[in-house]
């Protein structure tokens, strides 16, 4: 066996050759990369997809080490996304990845998507910015699974996969739908939420408490659905 076909042996066993190779020819962009997209950005490349797109604005701080893969007590300081490429290309150096220090809103989706990615996974923050990236993405047709809310969460048996029209409970995903139907965007767009009611801990300045059994929960899950949809496309 070649290097490529030993590390991704488990995977082709699972899903078959032809599979895996849809996926080393798959590019996946990764928008947000903490303690939802890091798990996803991982997952994918553990899984075998080829093309890697990185993209966050900030840098590790200590207070992410309770849920970000790419937050060590060696990286504080450092580029999310340059810490998440350097890990991926030592998961498999076959893999191609690219980083972008980037905040992207309806001023650099244009920038953000420039070499046209197969899909898009959205583990962003920030609902007006989300929602901009979400329109632009629909309109130009390229397909994506965007993350709702992952903190205030406590039970894995309450996260579910669905339409973004179908969910039920999370504060963000209402949020948002108001703010798509605002740009004349479908609102079935896929989406991975958890229907458990919030758990109130929440400090002033709106930072949220967050466990990284859910957090990472919800990133596997993304990857799991942009695995799925590159197979089947």
């Amino acid at each position: 066996m070649t290097d490529i076909q030993t590390r991704f042996h488990r995977t082709s066993l699972l899903l078959g050759a032809d599979a895996l190779n849809r996926l080393r020819a798959a590019h996946v962009t990764v928008v947000g990369c903490g303690a939802v997209g890091s798990f996803a950005a991982e997952a994918l490349a553990r899984a075998g997809v080829g093309y890697l797109t990185l993209i966050d604005p900030d840098t590790v701080e200590r207070s992410n080490i309770n849920r970000q893969l790419c937050a060590l007590e060696s990286t504080i300081g450092q580029s999310k996304t340059d810490v998440l490429a350097a890990r991926i290309r030592d998961i498999c150096p076959d893999t191609q990845t690219a980083s972008h220090h980037l905040f992207v809103d309806q001023n650099t989706c244009a920038e953000a998507f420039s070499d046209t990615p197969d899909f898009v996974i959205d583990a962003m923050d920030s609902l007006t910015a989300k929602a901009d990236m979400l329109a632009w993405l629909y309109r130009a047709g390229i397909p994506t699974v965007s993350a709702m809310g992952a903190a205030l969460k406590t039970d894995f048996r309450r996260i579910r996969v669905g339409p973004l029209n179908q969910t039920t409970t999370c504060p963000v995903a209402a949020r948002l739908r108001r703010l798509l139907k605002d740009r004349n965007i479908p609102l079935d767009i896929p989406c991975v939420y958890s229907d458990e009611p919030p758990v109130k801990a929440t400090e002033p300045g709106r930072q949220m408490g967050s466990l990284i059994t859910i957090t990472g929960q919800f990133g596997l899950i993304l990857a799991d659905y942009a695995i799925h949809s590159l197979i089947k496309s």
